[in-house]
């Protein structure tokens, strides 16, 4: 729980359910199971959700309600963005609806805030959304929350147009998988997080979605409801953190390409802890062709051929986080959804 965040794309994060499990290769090095294991693993909220391994601390699948920090967003005034569930996912196997439908009365009770909910589980995520009577069962849970703050017989009307469903697609296999499955889902806002990108994504070929029908992610499915439509918004990053993988840089700008020619806001938060060989950040005294790939010499060190089984192949080094940055040809991109009219991001900071 935190109000302020180095997230680059939220405002702050509520934990009101922590611990997970691995489901696919971008939890490898998630940062919230690492420090689960290690910074806080005496902390009430995060004991025993770990186990150790030679990779270092690993989920065991245990999931914990945090009931003290439920209603901590109503505390909160001031409009934020929040990243519900950083440190876990509210859709995780182990969560019971019960505790789904407490966060999602205190998401209906702050009408002010924006919650961002992000999940790899996008098949629970749907069921939860289109089970029926769910408003119901949301608003008898309002009514469970401490301090009387509900009023009887005012029930949420879903989706909730302050709560933005998103899912994790580190790869085109993920992406296959997960995206369809989203915009299945009834929501006011959808959108992805690419983030650890492990791989190139296209979202807008043909043919992308399973059924070879030819639609697009990006685009619209020509249904005006809340089912079957585009992404509204686009995350991506590089990894960083123990064991970080590089980005191939032809990734990102291909991804931003897609985004741009399709009218979809477009956000990159990081190229994490891996920097390109370029002429930008290296110095072209020193630059030399080898094998198609560029050597440079960059803070006083060599890079060599990075990004193991790419196509094409491109000189990458470690560095700090803050050394790699967040641009792309020298321009930050930080595109959002339209905001509603009482919130802006600029109002948030």
């Amino acid at each position: 729980m935190s109000d302020g965040t180095k997230i680059e794309w939220t405002d702050a994060t509520w934990n009101p359910i922590t611990g997970c499990a691995i489901v696919s290769p971008g939890c490898t090095n998630c940062y919230a199971m690492k420090l689960a294991g290690t910074r806080l693993q005496h902390h009430p909220s995060r004991a025993g959700l770990t186990k150790d391994s030679k990779a270092g601390p690993v989920w065991t699948g245990e999931v914990r309600f945090n009931e003290e920090w439920l209603t901590q967003p109503l505390t909160w005034k001031r409009p934020r963005m929040i990243f519900v569930c950083a440190h876990g996912d509210l859709f995780a196997e182990g969560v019971p609806d019960e505790w789904i439908d407490k966060v999602f009365a205190v998401m209906a009770l702050a009408p002010h805030h924006i919650f961002q909910v992000l999940t790899k589980r996008p098949e629970r995520m749907r069921d939860y959304l289109t089970t029926p009577m769910r408003q119901y069962k949301i608003s008898a849970a309002q009514l469970e929350l401490p301090g009387n703050i509900a009023s009887p017989g005012i029930r949420p009307h879903l989706p909730l147009p302050n709560v933005w469903l998103g899912v994790s697609v580190e790869d085109q296999k993920r992406a296959d998988e997960r995206i369809p499955i989203l915009l299945d889902t009834p929501a006011t806002i959808r959108w992805i997080s690419a983030e650890p990108m492990l791989g190139p994504l296209d979202l807008d070929k043909d043919g992308a979605v399973n059924d070879d029908s030819g639609r697009s992610y990006l685009r619209s499915w020509g249904r005006n409801d809340f089912y079957s439509q585009g992404l509204d918004w686009v995350v991506a990053g590089g990894e960083s953190g123990t064991g970080c993988r590089p980005a191939h840089p032809h990734w990102i700008y291909s991804l931003r390409d897609q985004c741009a020619a399709a009218d979809v806001p477009f956000l990159f938060k990081q190229w994490g802890n891996w920097i390109v060989a370029s002429e930008e950040n290296g110095h072209t005294d020193s630059a030399m062709a080898t094998n198609d790939a560029i050597w440079l010499d960059v803070d006083g060190r060599q890079a060599k051929p990075s990004c193991d089984g790419m196509r094409e192949p491109i000189g990458m080094f470690r560095v700090t986080k803050s050394r790699a940055g967040r641009l792309l040809a020298g321009v930050e991109h930080n595109g959002y959804p339209p905001l509603p009219a009482h919130f802006t991001k600029e109002a948030a900071e």
